[in-house]
């Protein structure tokens, strides 16, 4: 078996190299190497390109074993041994990780225990929570993105864990996804250079990361089922960026998503996996499937798939018996396990003596955190100076709503991370204000809501905090009459098996299918006390209604709470933000959106009553900072009221002394906007077309083509709210004197950017290109091209280069079925965002 192992190893590589026919997208692709595939990459700071070399190894120990060991292991697993790698399996010692794959102890083979860790190393333990990638991606700085990835390894490591279920490398496709703050921008190029770096920080602390979802699993609506169509040079230019860069940075696995693509399940789609990500692109890690993404056997292992998580559905006895009866060749089993073994020996886990795991540095961890918090805070608006906080206006603050008392670190679902812990932004506010300020809060809003009065109901009964023994049962049915139509929300928090709540007859928290039961939100899903929370908002009538309640203690008995809020209680916590705000010299009012994997958003307003709460306290103090704790994109009607908007997504752990330093000016606000924010909800790149998102009929189309993100806006001539690589500063910028001339295979643009503010300040210099008068392809109106996040004090001036690589100025030909490049006339532009270019320039783009 194993020399066939190597034969077939070895016709992939010359494949690599030579180029492989594929049948994928609405027609046939053969990648071909693109130009300036061997050129060297820009530094870090100018926006390395996303096909750069493979990163580091792993450290010590790696391929300790061999090729010719790996293949022993192979002669000598039984087939029921093969078949146990290439699928999890019950942790019989669990660290409440994602996954498990049993190894085989007999041959020294190790189990693998894989983590979710978007933010944050997500296992039963304590770990740093980092802030979300969205914000991260905002700091526009791939060095940064290297050190967030090396805290997420050896945190992993520290942690027990030898696979890491991330970066995602899907973009930002359309705001509503929940998963928004889980990836990193709605440009192919940027999501291209961080997604690379973050991998080879994971790896070089020797955990093996696995960039997700392949591909094209942009949304959560009917994310199992839909099936997403689109062009082939709509994948090249778009979607497939990052994770082509992922291949190149080394790393050790992929994810198959969990839609369609192009009519075929992600997760046995022989024209990506095999065709394109080992083919072209010359993949020798593992491809898993998303937790139970894999349809079938045979199709799967087929089309390239290594691994089914979380269980052996198909990949167990199924792929057993598919052997033996003939369907599947044992060669292909052996190829599967071939894969796993040799990334596995790659990062030392095959080594007689494996690398002994690190402590958790719980302080390095925090520290990063926290500087990427602070790089990646996007200051959106500051009329008439309400920011930086100085003088007076420092010393007499009202801090408005519900996540200034209660941190909000960040999103729902796999991203979840147990932080050592969090301070409260009101907190470190006041801290910062120092003695001799005044720090008033206000709620704003109640997320928790207040108790029933004991008395509510008849017969009377006290619904918060009730305790149920283990193996007994509490309940209890009663009715209440209102005088008036009002708005209710009934909010239960329990700490075992949700209680069942009817409200005149209705069950108001039903157990969700799928995902949607587990994943309910970084924020509203739990109290601060840990409790566990569903809220249920109801429209009633004046009149009687019946409320029973049912509640079981399990093995371990409960604790539970019924609680409400009011338009009596909403009326009352909105007069008295206003107050507060009327009272102070500024006002900092820290508004949510809460998201979460397994379910989109359905508006881009910010939930609840916060839009009407913004209104009223502005109008009451002008000087008034919205902090943003949102997960993408939001639409502001109140924007013109505000004096501030600081947009700080999730901040992680340290979000609240990060959004501190910000507000006070202790550091410059240096994040960029990685994706645009619309002024209206119908005008983004899938608004009111519902075929391009959320799918019609279970199927969707990528019909937008290459204008994903800002490239739509440009081609549609459509305003924005904030334009994508929008930011500003606490002091002010200019760009002089751009040049370009032909580099290298590509372009190199250089350009003056000065300090001409008082203050020391960060900023992201940005290059687009034009299209190519020469190319009968569809191309942007400007594709960003590079970038250079810099600091200078105040009159500095310094020169900036930015090299734009060769396939910045290609694009991808669906009749040959490869990258060409642009040649012509080229337009070079340079400024702060994609709608702030003073700088252009023209040159010529030589044909090869």
């Amino acid at each position: 078996m194993s020399e066939s192992v190597s034969r077939r190893s070895a016709m992939r590589l010359l494949a690599a190299a030579g180029g492989v026919g594929a049948a994928l997208g609405a027609g046939a692709c053969a990648p071909t190497v693109p130009p300036g595939a061997g050129l060297p990459t820009a530094t870090p700071a100018a926006g390395p390109a996303g096909g750069s070399a493979a990163g580091p190894g792993p450290g010590p120990g790696a391929g300790a074993v061999g090729a010719a060991r790996i293949d022993a292991l192979l002669e000598r697993l039984t087939l029921e041994e093969k078949t146990a790698l290439l699928h999890g399996a019950r942790d019989p010692a669990p660290l409440g990780q994602a996954g498990y794959v049993p190894g085989v102890p007999r041959l020294g083979i190790p189990a693998l225990r894989l983590a979710d860790g978007a933010a944050g190393v997500r296992v039963a333990q304590h770990a740093t929570a980092l802030p979300a990638p969205v914000l991260l991606a905002s700091a526009f700085d791939p060095a940064l993105a290297r050190e967030y990835g090396r805290v997420l390894g050896r945190e992993g490591r520290a942690l027990g864990q030898d696979v890491l279920l991330a970066p995602m490398a899907n973009l930002i496709r359309t705001p509503y996804a929940g998963r928004n703050f889980e990836t990193f921008a709605e440009d192919p190029r940027l999501t291209a250079d961080l997604v690379a770096e973050v991998i080879r920080g994971v790896q070089e602390e020797g955990l093996i990361a696995t960039v997700k979802h392949f591909a094209l699993n942009n949304q959560e609506h009917g994310r199992d089922t839909v099936d997403v169509t689109a062009t082939e040079q709509t994948l090249h230019e778009t979607e497939l960026r990052g994770f082509e860069a992922a291949v190149a940075a080394g790393a050790g696995a992929v994810m198959g998503a969990y839609n369609k693509v192009n009519g075929v399940h992600a997760c046995e789609n022989k024209p990506l996996l095999d065709e394109l990500l080992r083919g072209s692109w010359g993949f020798d890690g593992w491809v898993m499937s998303d937790w139970n993404a894999t349809h079938s056997t045979v199709a799967a292992i087929g089309a390239g798939l290594d691994m089914e998580m979380p269980g052996g559905t198909h990949f167990g006895g199924p792929l057993r018996e598919a052997v033996r009866g003939g369907s599947v060749t044992e060669a292909a089993v052996d190829l599967a396990v071939h894969r796993i073994l040799t990334t596995m020996d790659r990062f030392g886990l095959l080594a007689a003596r494996p690398a002994a795991r690190p402590a958790r540095d719980a302080t390095a961890g925090a520290r990063v955190a926290r500087k990427v918090a602070t790089a990646g805070a996007v200051l959106l608006r500051n009329e008439t100076r309400t920011l930086p906080l100085t003088g007076a206006a420092a010393r007499s603050i009202a801090v408005i709503g519900p996540t200034a008392q209660v941190p909000f670190v960040g999103g729902g679902g796999s991203a979840h991370v147990v932080p050592d812990g969090a301070a409260a932004p009101l907190t470190a506010l006041r801290q910062r204000a120092g003695n001799g300020s005044t720090v008033r809060h206000a709620l704003g809003e109640d997320l928790y809501g207040r108790p029933l009065p004991a008395q509510l109901l008849t017969p009377a009964a006290a619904l918060d905090e009730q305790s149920v023994a283990p193996g007994r049962e509490w309940s209890h049915e009663g009715e209440f009459r209102l005088a008036a139509d009002d708005e209710w929300t009934l909010i239960v928090h329990y700490t075992g098996q949700r209680p069942a709540v009817r409200l005149d007859g209705e069950e108001l928290f039903p157990v969700r299918q799928g995902m949607a039961e587990h994943f309910a939100g970084g924020l509203l899903g739990s109290a601060p006390d840990g409790m566990a929370v569903r809220r249920r908002t109801l429209a009633l009538k004046a009149g009687i209604h019946r409320l029973a309640v049912t509640a079981g203690g399990g093995d371990g008995g409960q604790r539970f709470r019924l609680r409400h809020t009011t338009g009596a209680s909403r009326a009352a916590d909105l007069a008295e933000a206003v107050r507060t705000a009327k009272s102070a010299r500024s006002v900092v009012l820290f508004a949510y959106g809460d998201a979460t994997e397994g379910r989109d958003r359905t508006s881009l307003a910010l939930p609840g009553g916060q839009e009407r709460l913004i209104e009223a306290v502005a109008a009451a103090n002008p000087r008034t900072t919205v902090v943003l704790n949102t997960s993408s994109a939001t639409t502001m009607p109140w924007l013109a009221r505000t004096g501030a908007v600081l947009q700080m997504y999730y901040p992680g752990q340290e979000g609240a002394g990060a959004t501190a330093d910000v507000l006070f000016g202790d550091v410059d606000p240096g994040g960029r906007l990685t994706q645009t924010f619309p002024a209206d909800e119908r005008a983004t790149p899938v608004g009111g077309d519902p075929l391009r998102y959320p799918g019609l009929g279970g199927r969707q189309e990528y019909s937008e083509g290459v204008h994903v993100g800002h490239r739509w806006y440009d081609a549609q001539q459509v305003e924005p709210l904030f334009p994508f690589g929008h930011g500003l500063s606490y002091t002010t910028w200019q760009y002089e004197k751009l040049t370009v001339r032909p580099e290298r295979g590509g372009l190199r643009a250089e350009f003056t950017v000065r300090n001409t503010g008082r203050r020391k300040g960060t900023e992201v210099a940005q290059v687009y290109v034009g299209p190519s008068p020469e190319l009968q392809l569809d191309q942007p109106v400007r594709a960003l091209a590079g970038y250079r996040r810099l600091t200078l004090a105040p009159g500095e001036a310094q020169r900036v280069a930015v090299d734009v690589d060769a396939r910045a100025l290609s694009s991808w030909d669906p009749e040959r079925h490869a990258w060409v490049l642009g040649s012509g006339r080229r337009e070079v532009f340079a400024g702060r965002s994609s709608r702030e270019l003073p700088l252009k320039s023209k040159v010529v783009v030589a044909s090869r």
